[in-house]
Parts: C-alpha cells; sequence; structure tokens
C-alpha cells in the first residue's frame, strides 16, 4: 500500500514535470506581434525571415526572435548651427517625421524593415549628419532675409535630399520642418532698431503727406472763397451800378438837369449813410461842413465816411460850425 502511494506521488511528479516542460516549449514556441510592429526572425543566427502583426510559432532553440521593429512614424528634434551669405551665424531648430519603411522589396531582404535593422545602427544620429550637411550646404547661399522668407523651402529640399540617402538605410522622410531661427543677441537688436528706423519713417512720411493734403486742401478752399467773395462783389457792384442808373434816369424823368440830378443822388446817397450811422450807433466822430452847398468838400467826406463804414471803423456824426 505504502509502494502504491509513493507509485503514486512519483507518478503525479513526473507529470508536473512534463507539464513544465510543454508549457516552456510552447512559451518559447508561440509569440505575438503586436499592431503596427514587425519582428525579424534569426535560426541559428542567420537572417529566416520577418512576420507581422499575430500570433506565429518559432522552433525553440533554434530560432528567435532577432528584433522587433515599430513601423509607427516616429519624431526627432535637432538643433543645428549654420551661416548666412553675410556671415550671420544663426541657430536652427529641426523637427523631422520618419518611420521605417514598409516598402517590402523584391523579398525580405530587401524591405525596409530588414534594412533599419541590419544596415545601419544608429539611425537617428545618421539621420541627424545627413540634415547637418545638407543644411549648412543650403544655408550660406541665402542671406539672413532669405532664410526668413524660404525657410519652408530649404526645409522641403533638405528633406528631398535626406530622403534619399536615407532610404538605402530602409527608412522613410515624412517631413522635415525648420521650427525656429535663433539670431545672436546683437543681430535681433539690430534687426529690430533697423525695424523701428523703417516704421519711423514711414509714419513720418505719412504725417508729412496728410500736412500737404491738408495745406493743399485749405489752400484749394481759400482760392474758391476768394473767388466766390469775387464774383459776389463785382454782383453787388453791377448790382449797384444798375440801381444808381435806374435813380438818375427816374430824376431826370422829372425835369431835373444832369448836374443838379448827380448832386440830388449824392446828397441822398449821403443822408442815408448818415442814417446808417446813428442806427449802429458807433462811438466815434464825424465832421459835418458848415456850408453845404461846398459840394465837393461833402463828397470828399462821404467817400472817407464810406471807407470807415466799409472798414467797421464808423464815427458818430458831429456839426461843424
Amino acid at each position: 500500500m505504502v509502494g502504491s502511494f509513493l507509485a503514486g506521488i512519483g507518478g503525479l511528479f513526473g507529470f508536473i514535470i512534463i507539464l513544465v516542460i510543454v508549457i516552456v516549449v510552447l512559451a518559447n514556441t508561440l509569440f505575438v506581434v503586436k499592431q503596427q510592429h514587425a519582428v525579424i526572425i534569426e535560426r541559428l543566427g542567420k537572417f529566416n525571415g520577418i512576420v507581422g502583426a499575430g500570433i506565429h510559432a518559432k522552433i525553440p532553440v533554434i530560432d528567435r526572435k532577432a528584433a522587433t521593429v515599430s513601423l509607427r512614424t516616429m519624431k526627432n528634434g535637432f538643433d543645428i548651427d549654420a551661416k548666412t551669405e553675410d556671415n550671420v551665424t544663426i541657430g536652427l531648430e529641426v523637427s523631422v517625421q520618419y518611420h521605417v519603411s514598409y516598402d517590402m522589396g523584391r523579398g525580405p531582404a530587401d524591405s525596409g524593415v530588414y534594412k533599419s535593422y541590419y544596415m545601419l545602427q544608429q539611425p537617428v544620429a545618421q539621420m541627424r549628419d545627413f540634415i547637418t550637411d545638407a543644411l549648412r550646404s543650403s544655408i550660406p547661399v541665402y542671406t539672413l532675409d532669405e532664410v526668413f522668407a524660404k525657410k519652408d523651402d530649404i526645409a522641403q529640399d533638405v528633406n528631398a535630399t535626406v530622403s534619399e540617402q536615407m532610404a538605402a538605410y530602409g527608412f522613410t522622410l515624412v517631413s522635415t520642418l525648420i521650427t525656429r531661427i535663433a539670431l545672436p543677441a546683437e543681430v535681433e537688436d539690430s534687426m529690430n532698431q533697423i525695424n523701428a528706423a523703417q516704421r519711423t519713417k514711414a509714419a513720418a512720411q505719412d504725417l508729412a503727406e496728410a500736412d500737404r493734403i491738408r495745406r493743399v486742401t485749405e489752400a484749394l478752399a481759400e482760392a474758391e472763397a476768394m473767388e466766390k467773395a469775387g464774383e459776389g462783389i463785382a454782383n453787388q457792384r453791377k448790382a449797384i451800378a444798375v440801381g444808381i442808373k435806374d435813380s438818375l434816369e427816374s430824376i431826370q424823368e422829372t425835369g431835373v438837369s444832369n448836374d443838379e440830378a448827380n448832386l440830388l443822388f449824392m446828397y441822398t446817397q449821403w443822408t442815408e449813410m448818415m442814417t446808417e450811422f446813428a442806427r449802429t450807433g458807433k462811438s466815434s466822430t464825424v465832421v459835418l461842413p458848415s456850408n453845404f452847398k461846398e459840394s465837393a468838400s461833402m463828397f470828399e467826406q462821404m467817400l472817407a465816411a464810406s471807407e470807415a463804414n466799409d472798414q467797421g471803423n464808423v464815427p458818430p456824426v458831429t456839426p461843424q460850425n
């Protein structure tokens, strides 16, 4: 009975050992590859094949997973310095997006996965060297201002050049971007001063042009006003002349002689002017002649009073004895 018990224990122990061996074998035989990944299988140290996403089997001990290669797009940034055509040393921040080539070629050994693993040990460092060389060859043909203006064109040219070089190693460049251009502090200060001076000059020119337009407009307006005023004065004088002519003709129709009509008209004008003096109430002095028969003296005073009235300096009337 004891022997049967020991035999049972020995059988159970043997089963457990066999089960463990099977599990270990299966664990080394079956493996799962994640999505967007590829696994390189080597058999006895030699390339055997490439498997994609899913569950796969390999021969334990004989086969091994040499590498798991990601097929996703990756991104790296580099800081590179270069000198422009006008001898300004600038710093460039470059961002590169790339992935292992999806091209399978004529066979697994020609695929991007194979080349990315077996042909280049440090792909990121090599990519940096290619981009640095391409930029330092491109930037010196541009001035500083042209680098800022043609930044995207330069990046596209660099991307095309480096893409051809990295394709031989199984990598595809999606894009190369120049994300920042750093200038030396003294150069940046100088550019800011130049921009400020240009803006000040433009502002001064705009102000001068605005002042010129204002002056021209005012001069045109003044000339037009003077022209209109002249037309008004001419029309006024014409109307006065017509009125005087009509008045003289009316007086002459009563039988009065020409000389008497002229004197009467002048006297009437004079009295109307004196009435206007009284109405305005100006506090100045006008000397009247003692003898109204002296028509020449009265006419001279009328002319003087008329000029004073036009100038707004109308004297009050004071009789002269």
